[in-house]
């Protein structure tokens, strides 16, 4: 029984629960995308609202969960560790393998939308929150933006595309490659669904995935935390967060390796999007989330990564576009963040 109790046994509940919210969100997204094609909706819909929801769906569940258990510093750590890991970890390990292209859409639209949502989130959690928290009403606001967003977004969609293949790039920034490669395929082979009771099965089995990893993810983290000695927040800020972005880092690494570094930028923008306006929106609106030991330059940080971003993309040598130089700035930042967590938490700074 010592074993169950020990934090070898929570590491192994957290990696199933990780394994878990991995496969469910795939199982979740390729049924759902298989009916959608049933009924012959376009595949740009697909790309921008089950595709994208499913690729955000790791980061959604667990704060989620940890809110409803009560884990608010888990439910904005999570989101908040996300996006810093997502634009300095990703894009930064992109950019050393080969240089990043950033399309003129999402540099003069969704990079904006991501530092005014980043800037958002720090004036309502700093400047007008009561107790350093993200309330209910907030949450609805959060909401109500990304729904604009989403409507701007597909409606930029339809009114631009031409054929086919515009759709696909519409929707870079907020699906992965390989659901990307997916939908492409769908359109060369239209009659290559599945089978209605099989695509339903999918759905079920992956929400059941997702709903099952996601109480062992929070449960595994939050235990290996008060084994530790460690506040919940720098487990959430650093495990729980690289831990449901590790997907996109090996799809946009393996990509870059084939020369495809467009939808690193994308990708991350997309999901850094995602994760401020619905998932903390949707977390907040289900309990108000206290910030906990969450502090200023956690945010501060994950803003100050978006901003970074941009500079290099219109700073640079060559435009539109961030070489290994700039990508290994960026892969510093993120480890000398992660140092700053450590002695910040062991009380040396």
């Amino acid at each position: 029984m010592e074993f169950f109790d020990s934090i070898y046994w929570n590491i192994i509940l957290f990696l199933i629960g990780t394994a878990l919210i991995i496969k469910g969100a795939d199982w979740l997204t390729d049924g759902a995308s298989s009916v959608a094609r049933k009924f012959n909706v376009s595949t740009l819909i697909i790309g921008l609202t089950i595709v994208a929801f499913g690729t955000s769906m790791p980061e959604l569940v667990v704060s989620t969960i940890a809110a409803v258990d009560h884990h608010s510093e888990m439910a904005i750590g999570n989101v908040v560790g996300s996006n810093i890991f997502n634009t300095l970890a990703i894009v930064g390990a992109t950019a050393l393998v080969c240089p990043v292209f950033c399309k003129k859409e999402i540099m003069v639209r969704d990079i904006p939308v991501n530092i005014g949502a980043a800037a958002l989130l720090i004036l309502m959690v700093l400047v007008f929150g009561s107790n350093h928290e993200i309330s209910r009403i907030e949450g609805v606001v959060l909401l109500i933006f990304f729904a604009f967003y989403l409507f701007i977004t597909i409606r930029s969609a339809i009114k631009n595309k031409t054929e086919n293949t515009d759709e696909i790039e519409v929707f870079e920034g907020l699906a992965q490659s390989n659901h990307k490669n997916e939908i492409r395929h769908s359109q060369i082979e239209e009659n290559n669904i599945q089978p209605m009771w099989k695509s339903i099965l999918f759905i079920l089995v992956g929400l059941g995935a997702l709903i099952g990893g996601g109480e062992l993810f929070v449960e595994g983290a939050s235990a290996i935390a008060i084994q530790m000695g460690v506040s919940e927040s720098i487990v959430a800020l650093t495990i729980v967060s690289a831990g449901t972005s590790f997907p996109e880092l090996a799809t946009s690494v393996a990509a870059a390796r084939k020369g495809d570094t467009d939808m690193a930028i994308g990708n991350v923008v997309g999901s850094n999007i995602f994760n401020i306006m619905l998932i903390l929106g949707v977390a907040s609106t289900i309990t108000p989330l206290q910030l906990g030991t969450i502090t200023t330059i956690d945010f501060i940080v994950m803003a100050g990564s978006a901003v970074l971003i941009l500079l290099f993309i219109l700073i640079g040598k060559k435009k539109h576009c961030i070489n290994r130089l700039e990508g290994a700035l960026l892969t510093l930042c993120m480890i000398a963040y992660y140092a700053y967590l450590v002695l910040h938490e062991l009380g040396k700074i």
